[in-house]
């Protein structure tokens, strides 16, 4: 398959190893300049659970590359998605498949105003990883990738993608509701990453607090009461449940979150505990938590110089 990885930084630079190791056609786009020369000149340097490993791939700016593609990643932060978008928009065909793996929610509805819905597959990961300078970055876990497409009809082409990643290593599922994936995602980010950032620790910290349980039942009991009001059920308990398991996987990983703020980079927060504040606030919904923690980031935001 030939594939384009839009946006990468660590978990784009993980896939796309995996990827090309798993014999597909990869190139890699990005905008960081330093980065970018890096893997020019020394290739891509990447650890996968501890193994370490250096490979030859092609990346570029979005405008210099004029390739088409079969599959198109995207990997940028949600508040860059629309000017990815923009950037790619030349390599974009009728038959293009675009595969969204973002954190956060209403992205879907972003990509549809530049290709048709049956060319979008929104999925989720649980991959995590991190950059550690330009050219290397390191990528853990075990996935899985849940995948979608928008469009019900289109399934085949999901199933496509999901085989591609499947046997490279990336543990590649087929979802039948990526809609409840997605928010049980929201969850892991708003409980996780936000915390870890405000509280300036990895997982395996946070879930050593005393007050874990009970922050992570507030916060989820918002999300799942916005949910519901889009056919979506999330049990608080199961997903409390579910966060747990998940940072045992994960352990002493500190989340993207965390790294933007440490690199100064403006964080996610308004697609997560933001969308479910305001979208809470609308409905005539209580959100302390999610109101709260959105206000703290973006006090760390300001005091750390970062503009949003």
């Amino acid at each position: 398959m030939k594939i384009a990885i839009a946006g990468s930084g660590a978990l784009g630079c993980g896939f796309g190893y995996m990827m090309q190791k798993g014999g597909n056609d990869v190139t890699l786009l990005d905008f960081w300049e330093d980065h970018i020369n890096a893997i020019k000149e020394n290739g891509l340097s990447v650890t996968v659970n501890g193994k370490e490993d250096t490979i030859i791939i092609p990346i570029g700016k979005p405008e210099e590359i004029t390739d088409t593609f079969d599959t198109i990643f995207i990997f940028t932060k949600s508040m860059g998605l629309r000017h990815m978008l923009e950037e790619i928009k030349h390599i974009l065909t009728e038959d293009t498949k675009v595969v969204c793996l973002l954190n956060g929610l209403g992205h879907a509805n972003t990509i549809s105003e530049y290709i048709p819905k049956k060319n979008i597959i929104m999925g989720t990961t649980v991959w995590t990883g991190g950059l550690d300078a330009p050219g290397k970055t390191h990528f853990m876990g075990e996935g899985p990738v849940e995948v979608q497409n928008s469009d019900e009809n289109e399934e085949e082409g999901a199933r496509q993608v999901v085989k591609m990643m499947a046997d490279c290593g990336l543990n590649g599922v087929y979802s039948p509701d990526v809609h409840f994936t997605t928010w049980r995602k929201a969850c892991v980010n708003g409980t996780m990453n936000a915390l870890c950032s405000i509280l300036d620790c990895n997982i395996k910290e946070l879930f050593e607090t005393a007050q874990i349980d009970e922050l992570n039942r507030g916060i989820v009991s918002e999300f799942s009461r916005v949910a519901e009001t889009e056919g979506v059920t999330l049990d608080v308990e199961e997903t409390v449940n579910y966060l747990k398991a998940t940072a045992e996987k994960v352990g002493g990983h500190y989340p993207s979150m965390h790294q933007d703020l440490k690199n100064k980079r403006p964080t996610e927060i308004d697609f997560l505990n933001g969308v479910v504040a305001k979208e809470s606030e609308l409905k005539g919904f209580e959100a302390p938590y999610s109101k709260q923690i959105t206000q703290l980031i973006h006090a760390k935001e300001d005091i750390l110089g970062i503009k949003r």
